[in-house]
């Protein structure tokens, strides 16, 4: 089975066909790094990383571009209130975001900066104006004219056949569901930012950049184009307008949009007080791997409802397959092998791909590991486990593992390094010593926790048995259930 992609273009399902044999070429709208990145935000980060892990598995070999948009309306606007440069602004947060992708577990793509570029910009602009889709205003503004691209509203499927021509605006983002020529090219303001360029001074709009920047990294026509549900309309048909009208080629074959979340049934909102960064969630005690795998637990087209309840529940199915895992490599299985666990693991990884090769069902391919997980534990409980069927388990939670990057026990270190850079909450608060706390208490890894139980059996050969109770005790306290069984000592997370 191929990959089967929903393509917001067309509208429906698609075999999903690169434009050259073996390669990707991929692009996806990054953050514009003026504030912290949030929840929602990193749901369609994560699906767009999840999307390029899977093409990797596949066999494909992946050039995936994502944009940095350090200039726009909110950043000029925030840094003049500050008294500090574009630069200066945006720097911290870029790197917050880079930090707390990394945290979550988000390969980093190629990365590419709208400041960079700004040369290339203006002469897209020059192009333009000179092939008759753009034009200068008084001010020396340069505005799109949509009357001239007259397959507007095609990946929205809205009808602007009726739109006023010559009316603009200047913002980059539209008022409710209208559109008008929107900016190119913004002349500058008095006290605003601004770059000198071949058409003059100014800043290059939102939509401008990411068109520039895509093409420059990935060619006139590429394969992919990813983001948020939400750039659908305005972001993502001012990109084909301007693109096309430009190369006069297609821009993209395929279009990605994710979904955005409900936090616990309601809008995330600041006013209702259901705003959340991913710091918000580590400095509540929530691990970034409960976190990560929360955030895909459900289709990326389809809406997820964020819970606290649903999150303590990803972080027992995290330490379910970590203790899964741990009981494959330490245990004690005799020679041989059984005919069912090695069927089930082969079918199992067979699941997971064909769930995922279905518009990436993220659902059905944890449903698939979690009842591989479900059986081979009977069966171990059984005495059904043998030496040579470890390894096939092992590899279908990898195979797993390449994907979703949850089984890993680095939680506590992930979170150590973020707040080491930059000790601050999503709302620029310093959490020192709040932070210290949440990071060290009840963060063991698997290797210190064998540690503590290997010193737990020697005490009990011993005879000690008040060292080894309170050993189990103190592995209680952060968390971690030891059992005592006619096999030996067991540990799992509660």
């Amino acid at each position: 089975m191929a990959l089967r992609l929903y393509n917001t273009m067309s509208s429906r399902v698609e075999d999903f066909r690169p434009i050259r044999d073996g390669e990707v070429r991929m692009y996806a709208c990054g953050p514009t790094v003026y504030d912290y990145g949030h929840i929602g935000n990193f749901r369609t980060f994560i699906a767009v990383d999840l999307l390029r892990r899977f093409f990797r598995q596949s066999g494909y070999k992946v050039h995936h571009v994502m944009n940095i948009t350090d200039v726009d309306d909110k950043i000029i606007r925030n840094a003049a209130r500050d008294g500090v440069s574009v630069q200066q602004y945006t720097r911290k947060y870029e790197q917050a975001f880079l930090q707390d992708a990394a945290m979550i577990g988000i390969e980093e793509p190629t990365l590419v900066r709208a400041t960079e570029h700004i040369p290339e910009m203006a002469n897209f602009v020059a192009t333009l104006v000179h092939k008759g889709f753009a034009y200068r205003t008084d001010d020396g503004s340069y505005y799109f004219r949509i009357a001239k691209f007259p397959q507007y509203g095609k990946l929205s499927k809205r009808d602007f056949g009726g739109m006023q021509d010559g009316a603009r605006v200047d913002v980059d983002e539209y008022d409710k569901d209208s559109a008008r020529d929107f900016a190119l090219w913004k002349a500058p303001k008095p006290g605003e930012a601004s770059w000198e360029s071949s058409i003059g001074p100014g800043r290059p709009g939102w939509h401008l950049e990411c068109s520039v920047m895509s093409m420059h990294e990935l060619g006139e026509t590429f394969d992919l184009h990813a983001g948020g549900e939400d750039l659908v309309f305005p972001h993502h048909e001012n990109e084909i307008a301007q693109s096309e009208s430009y190369t006069g080629k297609s821009f993209a074959h395929f279009w990605f949009h994710a979904r955005f979340l409900l936090v616990e049934g309601e809008k995330m909102s600041k006013s209702l007080g259901n705003f959340f960064t991913l710091r918000d969630l580590v400095l509540k005690g929530h691990k970034p791997s409960s976190i990560r795998y929360l955030l895909t637990s459900v289709p990326y087209r389809n809406q997820l409802n964020f819970t606290f309840d649903g999150l303590k529940q990803a972080a027992v199915s995290v330490e379910r397959l970590r203790n899964f895992r741990l009981r494959l490599t330490s245990g004690n299985f005799p020679p041989g092998a059984t005919p069912e666990m090695q069927t089930l693991a082969i079918e199992t990884a067979a699941r997971m791909t064909a769930a995922l090769e279905d518009d990436l069902n993220t659902a059905q391919a944890q449903a698939a590991i979690f009842e591989m997980v479900r059986q081979a534990n009977a069966a171990s409980d059984a005495g059904g486990i043998k030496q040579d069927d470890v390894p096939p388990l092992l590899t279908a939670l990898t195979r797993f593992d390449d994907i979703f990057a949850v089984l890993d026990d680095d939680d506590g270190a992930k979170m150590k390094r973020v707040f080491d850079w930059a000790p601050t909450d999503g709302r620029g608060n310093d959490v020192s010593e709040g932070l210290r706390e949440t990071v060290q208490s009840g963060q063991l890894s698997d290797a210190d926790i064998e540690k503590k139980i290997a010193d737990m059996k020697a005490a009990r050969s011993a005879r000690d048995f008040k060292t080894s109770d309170a050993i189990r005790a103190d592995l209680a306290d952060k968390g971690i259930l030891v059992e005592i069984t006619k096999d030996g000592i067991r540990w799992r997370r509660k």
